[in-house]
Order: structure tokens, then C-alpha cells, then sequence
């Protein structure tokens, strides 16, 4: 599969890294006790799943909140886990899985700060979670911190609530994909490639020929069919008419001012730092301990 053949659903910065209001008040001492998980986690979950994808250390606990991170680049598959550069759906769908098993995990945060990934992949996980969320009973939330675009939204969307700081960002609802083409830049240089092709479509996206009309169109119909199947997980995960997520048109919120947008729209549920909202979800946790 040649470059322009992959589909992501991710912000423009990403693709660059990755190809080269709660009214609540904040329990200080559940913030105290549980700020150090929003920390840098690489530390206490760095490792390299096996084979059997086994792990020593698969999220951090601490008073019944499991710390599952969402960040950097989002991949179909990925051998490392606890990485602040790439996160793998593989990855995160056995961390919830057994998140969701272990009965110390009361209630799991999704720590957030990814400009997007890979579709591939990525609804099957969605799906899957949102299934395994509702048979295990626990609260999920979404923290963005600071982030949440495109792919990485589409995972906040398992959470119950969604987060943002008031410099974060939500959104870019939507899909692309690239097509490198060198054609001319080849021709410039005096070297010429030749496909020798069975099929008259084989290699018909290669970087070395202008894209044919054919292929650009099926390249048009896969991202507007993506973006659809991403419209109509958010409208049903945030009860928002699709019509209006298709009216955003794949705008990415962010800054103050569209943090503020983002919520009254209902694509997220409060403006708050990532402590306090981790906090405010480690009081609750306690609090429907104590009321067991």
C-alpha cells in the first residue's frame, strides 16, 4: 500500500509528526492525591507488549481511578505502551478490557492530548469499547489535556462527559487522506519511472503518475463515508442532530473562544483544567463508594 492510500482522520500537525463547564466544586484533597497520575506517564508504563501482548504494568491506579493515556499519533496497532509520541488502538483496547475486569477500577480516565490517527481501525475500537463500557457498568470520562482532534475525539467519545481546558481543543469531525505525486519534480531531474501494471487500476495511486479521476474519486468517496460513520458517533454518543456535526465541516475548536463554542454545541461538557476535572471524577468515584 503506497503512502496515498492511507486514510487518516487526523489534525495537519499530526500528520507531520506522524509521517516524518462541571459547576461542581473541586475536592483539593482528591486533588492532591490524584494530580500525580495526570503527570508524565511514560515512567511508570513504558514497555514493549510480547506476543501475547502481556505487560507488567498496563495503566495506573490510584483510589479507584485507572489513568488509561490517549497521546500522540493514533495507530491501528502499536508494540509500545505508555509512549507520549504514538498510542495504539490495540493498545487501548487491552488496557480498557482490563480496566473494566479489575476490581480495584471503579472509574477509568481517558487522559486525552492527541491531534488524531489512523481510521483504520479506529471505529471497530470505538464500538467495541462503548459495548464494553455498558456491560462492565464503570464511569469513563474524557480529560483533554490539552487535546482532542479527529481520531483522539473520536475515543473521547467513550467517555460519559468530555473535558477541555480553556486553551484546549476539541473537533475536526471529519476525514482526509494525501496523495504524494513527483511527476514532475522526476521529469525535472531527467529520471523517469515506468509501472509495468496487470489491470489497468493496479498501482493507479502511486506517487510516480497524476492521480487518475478514477482513483481521486474512490479517494473522495472513502473520506466522505468516513466522515459519516465519525458524524453519526457523535450524534448518537452526544445526542447532538447529525446535521449539525455535518455543519461543522471538520472544524477543529480551539483557544478560548471555541472552547466556549464547542461546549455550547454539546461536543464537549465543560471547560476546566485537567486536575480539577480529574479530581472532581476521583470525588465522585468516592462518593458512590461510600453510598455502596
Amino acid at each position: 500500500m503506497t503512502p496515498g492510500q492511507n486514510i487518516y482522520a487526523m489534525q495537519a500537525h499530526a500528520v507531520r509528526d506522524f509521517v516524518a463547564q462541571t459547576n461542581g466544586s473541586c475536592n483539593m484533597r482528591a486533588l492532591a492525591e490524584c494530580a500525580p497520575l495526570m503527570g508524565p506517564v511514560a515512567g511508570d508504563l513504558m514497555g514493549y507488549l510480547s506476543d501475547g501482548e502481556a505487560c507488567e504494568s498496563l495503566y495506573v491506579v490510584q483510589n479507584g481511578v485507572a489513568v488509561v493515556p490517549v497521546m500522540g499519533a493514533l495507530v491501528d496497532r502499536c508494540r509500545w505502551i505508555g509512549s507520549d509520541w504514538t498510542t495504539g488502538y490495540n493498545v487501548l483496547k487491552l488496557q480498557l478490557e482490563a480496566a473494566f475486569a479489575d476490581a480495584q477500577v471503579e472509574g477509568i480516565v481517558l487522559r486525552i492530548s492527541s491531534g488524531g490517527g489512523m481510521a483504520s481501525g479506529l471505529f471497530d475500537f470505538v464500538d467495541w469499547a462503548l459495548q464494553a463500557k455498558a456491560e462492565a457498568g464503570k464511569p469513563v470520562v474524557a480529560i483533554c489535556d490539552e487535546e482532542a482532534y479527529s481520531a483522539a475525539y473520536a475515543i473521547a467519545l467513550i467517555g460519559d462527559s468530555i473535558s477541555l481546558p480553556q486553551t484546549g481543543g476539541v473537533g475536526s469531525i471529519g476525514a482526509f487522506s494525501m496523495h504524494w505525486e513527483y511527476s514532475q519534480w522526476l521529469e525535472k531531474e531527467g529520471d523517469t519511472v515506468t509501472i509495468i501494471r496487470s489491470g489497468t487500476r493496479k498501482a493507479d495511486s502511486n506517487s510516480y503518475e497524476p492521480l487518475p479521476d478514477a482513483a481521486r474519486a474512490d479517494f473522495q468517496a472513502s473520506v466522505d463515508a468516513l466522515r459519516l460513520m465519525f458524524a453519526q458517533r457523535v450524534s448518537d454518543a452526544r445526542g447532538i442532530d447529525i446535521n449539525i456535526v455535518l455543519g461543522t465541516e471538520g472544524r477543529a475548536y480551539f483557544g478560548p473562544t471555541a472552547a466556549k463554542e464547542a461546549v455550547a454545541l454539546g461536543l464537549a461538557d465543560a471547560i476546566i483544567s485537567p486536575d480539577d476535572a480529574l479530581s472532581y471524577f476521583a470525588a465522585v468515584v468516592a462518593e458512590q463508594r461510600s453510598a455502596a
